[in-house]
């Protein structure tokens, strides 16, 4: 495997790598090179495919419709994230920002729910999902988080692993301090619920606290915006129990 620097274009490619392969890529992708990088053949890019490492291409063709990239090698080894779901209302505006911020931060899987106090009542999963794509090409992630939905509160907890935990954000007080909770959660594996603007209704938090995997927690004496909320909530769980602690790809000098 070479030691040699990344190509800085880097694309998802959700099929099985080979060296010499030839993959012929989206119509999204090849525009994105020849209309708005301006690439050329010959030219390098980085491709993924969320399971089998970071490899280096070359693109052999451009076409009116399609661009075609030649597999060469693997470059880096894959790294997946930890195992850590965040589940979501969709808020107003902000959905893509909480995708975005969400991959950013290493979550595995994304789950919207549509809650009773919810403004949105819908997702486009297609459009979403796209951006979590993007989002992970550009943060040098090796794999994508999957994407589900789910109709309220009720269906989601009836499918919630029975051996995951389920820490939620709670705006009431009742929940247990995060420092306090963060040594208790390493090797495990995690979810994290937070709820719209408007937060949860009285009857979805009892639903929320009935279930067996429920451990509500605070955030301290401030309201949070949804996305803030969980934004920080991934943030303090990556540092503590999750990979935190592994350095980042960096190729520039260091003094």
């Amino acid at each position: 495997m070479t030691t040699q620097a990344s190509p800085k274009i880097r694309l998802f490619v959700p099929q099985a790598f080979a060296a010499d392969a030839a993959l012929v890529l989206s119509d999204n992708q090849s525009h994105y090179l020849a209309q708005v990088m301006r690439q050329k053949s010959g030219d390098s890019v980085a491709v993924f495919n969320g399971a089998d490492g970071v490899w280096r291409a070359e693109i052999s063709a451009i076409t009116k419709r399609n661009v075609t990239v030649i597999v060469q090698e693997k470059i880096m080894p894959q790294r997946s994230c930890p195992d850590l779901w965040l589940a979501f209302a969709p808020i107003k505006q902000y959905t893509e920002r909480m995708i975005e911020k969400a991959v950013e931060l290493g979550a595995s899987h994304l789950l919207a729910v549509i809650t009773q106090r919810a403004v949105v009542r819908s997702v486009n999963v297609e459009k979403l999902s796209a951006h979590a794509v993007e989002a992970a090409e550009q943060c040098e992630r090796h794999d994508v988080p999957s994407f589900s939905t789910h109709k309220d509160i009720g269906s989601l907890l009836a499918t919630w692993p029975e051996d995951r935990m389920l820490l939620h954000a709670d705006e009431t007080g009742g929940g247990k301090n995060l420092a306090a909770l963060l040594p208790e959660l390493k090797h495990k594996k995690l979810g994290v619920l937070i709820g719209p603007e408007g937060g949860f209704s009285d009857d979805e938090r009892k639903i929320i606290a009935a279930h067996k995997n429920a451990c509500g927690f605070g955030m301290g004496p401030r309201i949070l915006r949804a996305d803030t909320a969980a934004f920080s909530a991934l943030s303090c769980i990556q540092c503590y129990a999750g990979d935190w602690d592994a350095p980042p790809r960096f190729e520039g000098t260091q003094k």
